[in-house]
């Protein structure tokens, strides 16, 4: 994991380096003392927590298509293009209920990225 921490002039701390995050990839960085999940998707960078607001799997072990981060644990589903829940689990019936009963679905907090040089800026 990368140990994010001097500011750049946008007022974000500095995560990675561009050649750091293949495209269509992702991984944990950090950014201060928050865990940040980089990924770079179609040219452009998305960092959001890397805990999943679910039961707190570690989403950089989990699964990415697009911009969408499958977790690991219960395969809860966030769109990282602003957070928003793409499924809560993959859980049915009574399952489902009570995973929604103990957690209501909340969406993924994520950060604004900026690209300065071959740095790359994440603003917390």
């Amino acid at each position: 994991m990368n140990e994010g921490g001097r500011h750049g002039d946008g007022g974000g701390l500095e995560v990675a380096r561009t050649g750091d995050v293949a495209e269509g990839s992702m991984k944990k960085v950090r950014a201060g003392d928050h865990e940040i999940l980089l990924a770079y998707i179609g040219g452009a960078y998305y960092a959001a927590d890397a805990r999943c607001p679910h039961m707190g799997g570690d989403l950089s072990r989990g699964t990415l298509a697009g911009t969408i981060v499958t977790c690991p644990l219960h395969h809860s589903q966030f769109d990282l293009a602003g957070g928003q829940v793409v499924r809560w689990t993959d859980w049915s019936g009574l399952l489902l209920s009570l995973a929604k009963a103990f957690r209501s679905p909340r969406p993924l907090t994520t950060y604004p990225v900026s690209v300065d040089g071959d740095r790359i800026l994440v603003r917390i």
